[in-house]
């Protein structure tokens, strides 16, 4: 599966690496070599679980999601931060450097993020120094008078980018799409206690 295609747990689907029945709930494999997304039965998402597993070819994706109150109760105007649109998240890679993408109709859209906005973010946030490299983002959502940043894992990015695309409707995006958004990050909270994958529907 390609980063950004993130299924949720449609029935009969299969592990992508034993191809044993996966729950709606299942985890997620980064294969870096292929930059895709992998699901795992809970077998070998235990396997993965330990760093020797993977051999320096595949990154189990975490569960944390943090709500960012530093910049949440940050006035600035995300613009200012280099954040140029109100749905985005950002990942840091192993160099130091970061991917921006955002979610749209045509899945997601990247944005060169400049180097000093991400040290611009991260000092205004020092808990973003910890984000595990290509496979945890900040997310952040300013549209429409929102403001929320949250440490996600990166297949969290990929399912909202699903729920922008299915939703998505007209010029402007229509009457479903910014619900759809809100019950995303609704549910975020409440993930982010039972660190458990985001279920059916995104």
């Amino acid at each position: 599966m390609r980063a950004g295609a993130i299924r949720a747990g449609q029935d009969g689907e299969r592990c992508d690496l034993c191809a044993a029945g996966v729950p709606n709930d299942h985890r997620h494999l980064l294969d870096e070599s292929r930059d895709s997304v992998l699901c795992l039965c809970r077998a070998c998402a235990l396997l993965f679980d330990r760093d020797a597993a993977a051999r320096g070819h595949y990154r189990l994706i975490p569960q944390r999601r943090l709500r960012v109150v530093d910049l949440d109760r940050d006035g600035s105007d995300p613009r200012a931060l280099g954040i140029p649109v109100g749905l985005a998240f950002i990942v840091p890679g192993d160099d130091g450097e970061v991917r921006a993408r955002y979610p749209s109709p045509m899945g997601a859209t990247h944005w060169d993020l400049e180097p000093v906005a991400w040290r611009r973010l991260v000092a205004r946030a020092p808990v973003l120094a910890g984000l595990t490299p290509r496979v945890e983002a900040l997310l952040a959502n300013t549209a429409r008078n929102r403001r929320e940043f949250w440490i996600v894992p990166i297949d969290d990015c990929y399912r909202l980018v699903a729920v922008v695309r299915r939703e998505w409707t007209g010029l402007s995006g229509g009457i479903r799409v910014w619900p759809a958004v809100d019950d995303f990050f609704a549910a975020l909270p409440d993930r982010s206690r039972r660190g458990s994958p985001l279920g059916r529907g995104g």
